[in-house]
């Protein structure tokens, strides 16, 4: 393969996390060093049906190692999944000249590209989801990131809860995964977390708020994943009906947990991962995942991540369990 003939499109799809940017800045530069081009997809999966592209140097991506989302922005792309826009892409592509793609995303942006993999286009797919289920990695671009930001939040929670002996409860993202809610409750000492793997009923929780007003406690913390089979809202007002000593306050993180600055730990995860898929894609690589496994990056069949979901290990539900007393 003639480096200097090979050009490479990246584009970033679907939710935006932290991190994105880093791993946009290390394909571009990781590229350079290879004499190759890179042309930056607008708009993930809308914009290479589209053909909305821009080329970019070296010069392009400096000072956005410290900028949360994402320059090249993202969309959701539901008619994607249709062969005929398929086709429109595959076909914006050519006339751009682009020989391959690196996609940053999520579950469904791998089955973007695992579905032009299958077309005959090269494609490497690189993991970015606060979630963490995509299976085939440790850790997804983004999770760290969110991760603090829930951590720095519930802190401050902490302390007014502390101060008005109040509940909070407290709603994570995670509308199928309960990975960011089970961490945040056990590296914030939460009383309990609701999450979508397990049913829980209202009189577990108000039994759990209940036994920690009676310990003594100054305050309860509740972590909620959005997809937990118990709604925050009829949960708080539950709690206050059944007079569990403490008072309910609920705050919604919502989209904070998207944005911000990206951890050191996020920023060396996009870059590792940005740089190894211009070495594969470059090698001859194509319809793979670029994954995390211990220290080492390995390359993973997408038909094998996007039919399998990473679950939460049960040892750390164990441990939030154990900790909360």
């Amino acid at each position: 393969m003639n480096d200097k003939q090979f050009t490479i499109g990246v584009l970033t799809s679907g939710g935006d996390a932290p991190g994105m940017n880093p791993c946009i800045r290390a394909v571009v530069r990781a590229a350079a060093v290879k004499s190759t081009e890179v042309i930056g997809v607008m708009n993930g999966f809308e914009g290479l049906v589209k053909g909305e592209f821009r080329t970019l140097g070296a010069r392009n991506v400096g000072g956005i190692i410290q900028r949360g989302g994402t320059i090249l922005h993202t969309r959701r792309s539901e008619r994607f999944l249709e062969k005929h826009f398929q086709r429109e892409a595959i076909r914006s592509m050519n006339s751009a000249g682009i020989d391959g793609l690196i996609i940053i995303g999520g579950e469904g942006s791998l089955k973007g590209a695992h579905a032009l993999a299958e077309q005959g286009i090269k494609v490497i797919g690189l993991p970015c989801s606060i979630d963490n289920d995509i299976w085939g990695t440790d850790i997804a671009i983004g999770v760290d990131t969110a991760m603090n930001t829930i951590a720095d939040a519930v802190d401050k929670l902490r302390d007014t809860a502390s101060s008005h002996e109040r509940a909070f409860l407290v709603e994570t993202m995670g509308r199928g995964s309960g990975y960011l809610a089970v961490l945040a409750g056990i590296v914030c000492g939460a009383e309990m977390i609701l999450i979508p793997e397990i049913t829980v009923t209202v009189q577990e929780v108000a039994r759990a708020v209940d036994e920690a007003y009676r310990r003594g406690k100054t305050h309860a913390i509740i972590v909620v994943a959005e997809g937990a089979n118990v709604k925050i809202s009829e949960l708080a007002a539950a709690l206050d009906e059944m007079d569990v000593g403490f008072s309910t306050r609920i705050t919604i993180l919502g989209h904070i947990q998207r944005g911000g600055s990206p951890t050191a730990y996020d920023r060396m995860l996009a870059s590792r991962l940005g740089v190894k898929a211009v070495e594969a894609i470059l090698a001859g690589e194509s319809d793979v995942m670029v994954g995390l496994h211990g220290s080492d990056l390995v390359l993973v069949p997408l038909a094998e991540v996007i039919a399998k979901t990473r679950p939460v290990r049960p040892e750390y539900i164990d441990m939030a369990r154990t900790l909360a007393r």
